[in-house]
């Protein structure tokens, strides 16, 4: 079986990361998604598989291409940045720049190649902050280190896909925002990563701005027509089969029932909504327009459970799921 490459990243070495990503990556199921090797520290993870009783063994590669994903191994690139006697729950500076250079050797892998996608488990901002990395998040990071101008935010479940045109900004300014050039930059990288992830002719939904989708002009100010139209005319010139714009009311109803590969949401709640209510667990944050695949975990560094065993690595397996389905092949 020809399997992606997935380089699963630590997080911040003072949280539930290097758990999560044990318990994770020994799961059965995880072995035969993806090839995974893990860029942290093989000696933070041999201590949390210690804490959370899983027996394990950790092998340190060179490179993704050494990995082999055996039975009870993990594969580590080991930047050996930790110190043993790293408190667990605490904010630090060393494992925040620890995150950091995980995240970067990661993104070099990507740009020379060597893997098919990322997974992130999380880092801390504040501590990102303390070692003097002043980065909102994962995203925006990535997209500097590879060189990338715009990335898009897409969630990914189960049964339903959807990539935003717009996300964490206020509603008076998502409108704004919106123009034909960004609606149809979405769209084709929505396009792009169905196609890079097997679907050869994805059906693609886009929503409108207001409700009914402006109902031929009856509501709002003309945006469907000015600002999504333009997009859709020269993304179907080019054969995508983008349909819209679509009243948001229904357009998640008929893609869950498989009308659609694909949903372009507008606004931040108007793809989040329909997503959520199909459970926390069940949704995936992916990056696309990255020179590979980004998903990550929902959850934060959990620093009150760090360190004792009690986390767990579900979202982990889902976010490696979605990773391996989405990523291009070898």
């Amino acid at each position: 079986m020809n399997l992606p490459t997935i380089a699963v990243t630590m997080g911040d070495a003072a949280g539930v990361g290097p758990e999560v990503v044990v318990r994770a990556l020994v799961e059965p199921e995880v072995r035969g998604l993806a090839r995974c090797v893990v860029v942290g520290d093989a000696a933070r993870l041999a201590r949390a598989a210690e804490i959370c009783g899983v027996d394990v063994r950790f092998k340190t590669v060179g490179s993704p291409a050494e990995a082999t994903g055996e039975a009870g191994v993990i594969d580590v690139l080991d930047l050996g940045i930790i110190p043993a006697d790293l408190p667990f729950g605490e904010l630090s500076e060393v494992a925040g720049e620890g995150a950091f250079q995980y995240v970067a050797k990661a993104a070099e892998l990507a740009m020379a190649g060597e893997v098919q996608a990322i997974c992130t488990a999380p880092l801390n901002k504040a501590a990102l902050h303390a070692a003097g990395h002043r980065y909102p998040g994962h995203t925006e990071l990535l997209a500097e280190l590879c060189g990338v101008p715009e990335v898009s935010m897409m969630l990914s479940t189960g049964k339903v896909r959807v990539i935003h045109v717009t996300t964490h900004i206020g509603l008076v300014d998502a409108i704004e925002r919106i123009d034909p050039g960004l609606v149809e930059r979405t769209v084709r990288r929505g396009h792009r990563t169905m196609v890079d992830s097997g679907i050869a002719e994805p059906k693609i939904a886009v929503c409108g701005i207001n409700p009914h989708a402006g109902e031929n002009g009856l509501f709002g100010r003309g945006e469907e027509e000015e600002k999504i139209v333009p997009a859709l005319e020269s993304c179907r010139a080019d054969g995508i089969d983008a349909q819209g714009p679509l009243p948001a009311d229904t357009v998640f109803f008929r893609a869950g029932r498989g009308d659609f590969d694909l949903v372009v949401a507008m606004y931040h709640d108007q793809g989040h909504g329909p997503v959520k209510i199909l459970g926390l667990e069940a949704g995936v944050n992916i990056t696309v327009g990255l020179p590979v695949i980004r998903t990550s975990v929902d959850h934060g560094t959990a620093f009150d459970i760090a360190g004792t065993g009690r986390a767990e690595a579900g979202s982990l397996v889902e976010a490696l799921r979605q990773g391996a389905a989405l990523a291009r092949r070898p």
